[in-house]
């Protein structure tokens, strides 16, 4: 029984630093950011999330479509010109402020408001995160 715990903590003590530097492990626990996006007219781009509807979903796939496809500057601001639709699950995107709405970004990661903005860059680092915000 003894031989069985030691093997058991020596299993332990290789495996953690693994684990530990692993990005996204989790045996398929960890859900993944998969959007569809969708350019439409005037500069807009829908994000369709596929799997989680979590927010950091649907900024890490504008922030990563504006960085690889569009080329946009890091520092460009992305704003939400039409908020998350629960049934049809999008978020319209614009690289311009929505005219009348409220560009000042708020505290929380959300995609309900229109006019909540974030950088390219720090909407495309939310698709590196280990952990999933699910808006609890």
């Amino acid at each position: 029984m003894m031989q069985f715990f030691k093997l058991a903590a020596l299993s332990v003590l290789l495996i953690t630093p693994g684990l530990a530097q692993a990005v996204g492990f989790g045996l398929s626990v960890r859900p993944q950011f998969k959007t569809e996006i969708t350019p439409l007219q005037n500069g807009i781009y829908e994000v369709k999330a596929k799997g989680s509807s979590a927010a950091v979903n649907y900024w890490c796939g504008i922030g990563d479509y504006a960085i690889r496809t569009l080329r946009v500057p890091n520092s460009q601001r992305i704003y939400i010109s039409r908020a998350y639709e629960p049934g049809i699950r999008t978020v319209q995107f614009s690289l311009t402020p929505p005219e009348g709405a409220d560009t000042n970004p708020g505290y929380s990661i959300t995609v309900k408001r229109v006019g909540e903005n974030m950088s390219a860059i720090s909407a495309q680092n939310y698709c590196y995160d280990n952990f999933m915000d699910f808006d609890f």
